[in-house]
């Protein structure tokens, strides 16, 4: 057996309607750890930060971010050590609250990014076909960077289309593209940490979604 050919053949154009039935107008990305206070809130503020930076578009060409924990502290702030490092990036810690995992995050989700692999294993089993979706940060970096580009849809046909084909070239490439150690693919929790081991987890985040931010833009960080 040969391993596929990167992103190519999994893209059809004609396509007009999401997996759950929902009209391809939006490209919902799910990043979840445990409490939603920590490693998940960073994500996605800096997902969302990284989107606009580059785009300059409040709307982000229809991609929307959010958050959830599987033990999630419903309505709780974030934590503020989390707050300090998101400031420190530029990115805007305002207004979270904390929600637990729930199905109707999960069906609604087009992408879930995991901290790790308990937490994608912990998606996987609510089910709603989540498993070709599913990915923990590091792992979808992992993938993505074996992905040529022009093998996606061009962005003159919108950023939807464009994240949908990345998540299908990624799907395929898993099981060929092994992290070296299990530790490779995981976030591991800063919870009740000092700052420092806050700002460390930060630039572990910051780093994976580069590659991501790029791919789904056709954008790179500003130098």
């Amino acid at each position: 057996m040969t391993a596929p050919d990167a992103g190519r053949g999994i893209w059809d154009g004609e396509e007009t309607r999401t997996f759950t039935g929902l009209p391809r107008d939006s490209f919902r990305i799910l990043h979840v750890s445990t409490g939603n206070v920590c490693r998940s809130p960073i994500t996605e503020r800096l997902t969302r930060h990284a989107l606009a930076d580059r785009l300059g578009d409040p709307l982000w060409g229809g991609l929307v971010v959010e958050s959830a924990g599987t033990w999630g502290h419903e309505g709780a702030p974030m934590e503020a050590n989390a707050e300090t490092v998101l400031a420190e990036f530029g990115a805007d810690p305002s207004g979270f609250t904390g929600r637990e995992l729930l199905d109707e995050h999960v069906i609604m989700a087009d992408l879930v990014l995991t901290a790790t692999r308990d937490h994608r294993q912990q998606v996987i089993s609510m089910g709603h076909s989540a498993g070709l979706r599913t990915f923990t940060l590091k792992e979808f970096t992992r993938l993505v960077k074996a992905i040529d580009p022009a093998t996606l849809p061009p962005l003159e046909d919108g950023l939807v289309s464009r994240a949908r084909a990345l998540v299908r070239a990624a799907a395929a490439l898993r099981g060929w593209l092994l992290a070296p150690t299990a530790e490779a693919d995981e976030v591991f929790d800063p919870y009740g940490a000092p700052l420092p081991f806050f700002r460390s987890i930060g630039d572990e985040i910051n780093e994976a979604l580069d590659p991501v931010v790029t791919a789904l833009t056709g954008v790179p960080a500003r130098a």
